[in-house]
């Protein structure tokens, strides 16, 4: 960091107390923390605000700080065994030997502060929705639990009228920094505050209602628009709706993956709708105009004479909306020519002669004894 005066970095005076330390630097963690803020230069200060909190918290780096400056609690003034200090005159094998023994040694690795603001988790919801209503959109409500804000404490886990308080083993980071002997010199980890258990505050006085977490589980409700268009599978975002953040950090996001119902009348591919209709052999051969079900009510279809069985017909702008606007997708129509299972005597005389006018000739058939049963038992 630039030689710029820690205390003007937190915005404190020289006497200010830890209370007051504290409290400027939560709120410049939450102003400049790279989750929240992502302007330029953010980044870097919300170092500096670390560094010059690490230092001033500290009541021994604190007073060397005062007296010393930032050479005080730099380089040999941080302390440590560096500078030739360990074991057998080889320096410090425990920075060397680090990744064999677990955890970082606190000169060669920096912790995340546990007191800066943190981002609370996303949720995962599935909705079930009707077949029309990801056709035509709709707004419904969406109730879930999730992890919420103690209104009591405001997050702090403290109850009213008290404050959490820095944690004197850990001095805030969360972390202890244990030392070893053995053949290879000191060897340095680091493992998780047994005080705090990694929190780096003591909360003497836990709040009644949230019994020191900071957050209780609660029932959420939420009113949403479902847009037209949606397919199966697909999944929607909705900020802030998610659980809550921890250390005054921001709540998390839900994320909404939509399971649309089959339709009886309709299969879907994309954006595209697909029916069948029955027509009968007279519609097909001298052609007609019916009426056919479409997701946006009922449309018009000319059956050219001649049409054949399972012809495909193509309905321009009768199908799915497209989730970001600009249209709608197709409807594919198959007709399918259905034969009469039965026909009477003039039905069968008017088929015979259709086919001698066109030249040819036929034997019709009759139905055996089992099959006029089978017919009179329906």
């Amino acid at each position: 960091m630039a030689q710029e005066d820690y205390y003007n970095v937190l915005g404190v005076d020289r006497n200010a107390s830890d209370k007051e330390i504290n409290s400027a630097y939560r709120k410049l963690a939450k102003k400049y923390h790279p989750d929240l803020n992502h302007e330029p230069g953010a980044e870097e200060k919300y170092k500096e605000v670390n560094e010059a909190y690490e230092v001033l918290h500290d009541k021994q780096k604190r007073a060397q700080y005062d007296q010393f400056g930032s050479a005080g609690v730099n380089g040999n003034g941080q302390g440590g065994f560096g500078g030739g200090q360990g074991y057998g005159g080889f320096g410090d094998f425990g920075d060397i030997f680090n990744d064999f023994f677990g955890g970082g040694s606190a000169g060669s690795q920096r912790q995340a502060n546990p007191t800066a603001p943190q981002r609370g988790q996303d949720l995962d919801y599935t909705l079930t929705i009707d077949f029309m209503d990801a056709i035509t959109g709709k707004k419904t409500q969406v109730s879930y639990t999730r992890s919420e804000t103690c209104s009591t404490c405001q997050g702090t886990g403290a109850e009213k009228g008290t404050h959490p308080i820095t944690c004197d083993k850990c001095h805030g980071s969360g972390y202890m920094t244990v030392t070893q002997k053995s053949m290879l010199g000191m060897i340095r980890r680091q493992t998780v505050c047994d005080k705090c258990q990694g929190r780096g505050v003591i909360i003497e006085h836990p709040c009644q209602t949230c019994h020191g977490k900071g957050t209780v589980d609660g029932k959420n409700n939420i009113e949403i628009n479902i847009p037209a268009g949606i397919d199966n599978g697909q999944q929607l975002r909705y900020e802030g709706q998610g659980e809550a953040g921890k250390n005054g950090g921001p709540y998390g996001d839900l994320y909404i993956s939509y399971r649309i119902k089959p339709s009886k009348d309709f299969e879907r591919n994309g954006n595209t709708i697909y029916t069948t209709v029955p027509i009968s052999f007279a519609q097909a051969t001298l052609g007609d105009e019916i009426d056919i079900k479409t997701v946006h009510g009922k449309s018009k279809l000319k059956i050219p004479a001649g049409t054949q069985p399972n012809k495909k017909f193509t309905l321009r702008g009768e199908g799915v909306p497209y989730l970001r606007g600009n249209g709608n997708g197709d409807q594919v129509t198959t007709v399918q020519v259905q034969i009469p299972e039965s026909i009477n005597e003039k039905q069968k005389d008017a088929l015979v002669d259709f086919v001698k006018a066109g030249g040819g000739s036929i034997t019709p058939q009759e139905k055996g004894f089992f099959e006029r049963l089978k017919e009179k038992l329906k």
